[in-house]
């Protein structure tokens, strides 16, 4: 499968033969890959624009791999973190699981399995960029209407007709209509239809 060129996975173990092998194995398919010997080198270089996932080491020195995660959770950056565990570390990594992580692979790993753990984390976070993109663009475009216009967009979202909505803000039907027409247009919205489609669910409950 292959990764947009942005993405990176991000390797953190304080095994430099691990670290190493799994840096090969993720380039040896056309992935770019980053190694880090500790959580601390990683906390310093990582910034939350960049775009991949993290293969994480649960047991470490000085920083392990919960801490890291559990900063990384602090800090409000979602990338999608993968842990690498022992047998004898399971309970750990089924407490990453629960602060977020989504997978963990057992050492030591299966070469597809990792990789496939790697790809579906990658399809993961490029969703969740997209859809943080698109909510981004949806609050900057809500934030051009004027009050009447985001008062006739809420009533609208209700499933208010024109009318029910001219008795209600105490205006004419012909003036709903003029609003809702250029609330649509800052929206980049065709139709009403499509409105109640791509954004009740979104602006509902605002």
């Amino acid at each position: 499968m292959k990764s947009a060129p942005e993405q990176t996975v991000f390797v953190v173990d304080d095994d430099d033969a691990v670290r190493d092998s799994i840096q090969e194995l993720v380039e040896s398919v056309g992935l770019q890959a980053e190694g880090y010997a500790s959580a601390f080198a990683f906390l310093d270089s990582f910034q939350p624009w960049h775009s991949g996932c993290l293969v994480l080491d649960v047991r470490m020195a000085a920083m392990s791999g919960l801490a890291l995660q559990e900063r990384l959770n602090e800090l409000g950056f979602k990338i999608p973190v993968i842990v690498l565990t022992g047998h004898g570390d399971v309970p750990m990594a089924v407490q990453a699981m629960k602060a977020g992580a989504v997978d963990f692979i057992q050492k030591p790993y299966r070469d597809q399995a990792l990789l496939d753990s790697i790809n579906a984390a990658l399809v993961l976070d490029a969703a969740v960029r997209r859809s943080s993109s698109a909510a981004e663009s949806l609050e900057h475009q809500l934030a051009t209407l004027t009050e009447r216009e985001r008062e006739v967009l809420n009533q609208t979202l209700t499933g208010s007709t024109s009318k029910e909505i001219a008795r209600e803000l105490s205006v004419s039907p012909r003036t709903v209509e003029a609003h809702r027409q250029n609330l649509l247009r800052k929206l980049g919205i065709a139709t009403v239809k499509e409105l109640m489609l791509q954004l009740a669910p979104q602006v509902r409950d605002r």
